[in-house]
């Protein structure tokens, strides 16, 4: 299933990554596409109308998306994370509708982030209350991803002392969705702000596991997009690297091929070096998720930590043997260089990743 998925995304993309990139828009028809086939969420179940991957096969599904386009992958990850916190949060019937839509041409977005709440997600002021037999939404989400096309916003919000998950239609009164104007990186994922304003729901809206801490909530859910993020480097990583040796072994200067200056070998080196380094992180990951590790969390931000890390650097690197071959606005290695940063910030900054590791290495020692 995995080569006829990778088969498919290829297609689906062809030469259009470039396209899409410049002019900030997938046509939302492509996305409609992939959504009803399953892949925008692969990982969900079949009896949910998923496809039902494993973690292992739909991070390589991530990475070659991630290769070819990481608007799309970024999609996919938001896809993805959506169906997974339903699954993990939402009773029976609502696992039932809403994965359903997901898998069936529907689109949707995730909003953790406010303006005064992105790594300290614990500060988020968004509120979920019930109201009779309705909720009531209330507040206001930067930068999230996909909401530009989105059906759907998964909403976290506080919550009668917790957190709660609401599942908010775009198209509801009270909500605004503003795109962001010409993001530095994934510039087709449809990032947005989102207004929620006494946006009124039936009670269904409301996942069942309202009540639990915030942290806990949240915590679950990236883990999910964590992995996909990671992976997504990882594509990033390989196009950097097959971009960057291919002019270096056909380029001459001084006489001979840049491969064979030295300098320029290093940089190849490098390159392969992360790559390999971010693959193994992500595959060890891939495998505390599928087999339900205690571990999953902490390997995740490790893959994540590692895998964008050497994303923005091979990137640096791929771009300084290209030069001015690569630059060109839309150029593969010029929008590797502009996503693969914006990878360092989202889902857990580098330096919170850093913290979260350096906790878990110091519980571990005693």
């Amino acid at each position: 299933m995995l080569d006829a998925l990778t088969a498919l995304v290829t297609d689906t993309v062809a030469d259009a990554a470039s396209e899409w990139d410049v002019s900030g828009e997938i046509p939302v028809g492509v996305l409609r596409g992939l959504s009803a086939k399953g892949v925008l969420c692969a990982e969900a179940k079949p009896e949910f109308g998923g496809l039902g991957l494993s973690g292992a096969d739909n991070g390589e599904l991530a990475a070659h998306t991630g290769a070819l386009c990481s608007s799309l992958r970024s999609v996919m990850t938001s896809q993805g994370m959506a169906a997974w916190t339903i699954q993990r949060f939402g009773d029976r019937a609502q696992r039932g509708e809403f994965i359903g839509r997901l898998t069936g041409g529907d689109l949707a977005a995730v909003a953790f982030s406010e303006p005064g709440a992105g790594s300290d997600l614990a500060a988020m002021t968004t509120t979920i209350r019930r109201e009779g037999d309705e909720i009531v939404v209330d507040g206001l989400k930067t930068w999230i991803t996909v909401a530009g096309y989105a059906d759907w916003i998964v909403v976290f919000g506080r919550h009668e002392g917790g957190g709660a998950v609401a599942l908010v239609p775009a198209s509801a009164p009270g909500v605004r969705v503003t795109r962001v104007a010409q993001p530095l990186g994934c510039r087709a994922a449809g990032h947005a702000t989102v207004v929620l304003d006494d946006v009124r729901l039936p009670e269904r809206h409301l996942l069942a596991v309202a009540g639990q801490p915030v942290l806990m909530l949240t915590t679950i859910a990236l883990t999910y997009g964590r992995l996909s993020v990671a992976w997504g480097c990882v594509g990033i990583l390989r196009a950097c690297l097959k971009a960057a040796a291919r002019h270096a072994a056909r380029r001459e200067q001084f006489g001979k091929p840049l491969l064979q200056h030295q300098l320029v070998a290093r940089h190849l080196a490098e390159l392969y070096a992360a790559e390999r380094t971010a693959t193994f992180a992500c595959e060890q990951a891939s495998r505390s998720w599928d087999g339900g590790s205690p571990e999953q969390v902490q390997a995740a931000v490790l893959a994540k930590h590692v895998a964008a890390g050497n994303a923005a650097r091979g990137a640096a690197s791929a771009l300084q043997v290209l030069a001015s071959a690569g630059a060109a606005d839309g150029h593969v290695v010029e929008r590797a260089f502009r996503d693969a940063k914006l990878m360092e910030v989202i889902e857990g900054s580098n330096e919170i990743c850093q913290l979260m590791l350096a906790e878990h290495a110091a519980s571990a020692a005693g």
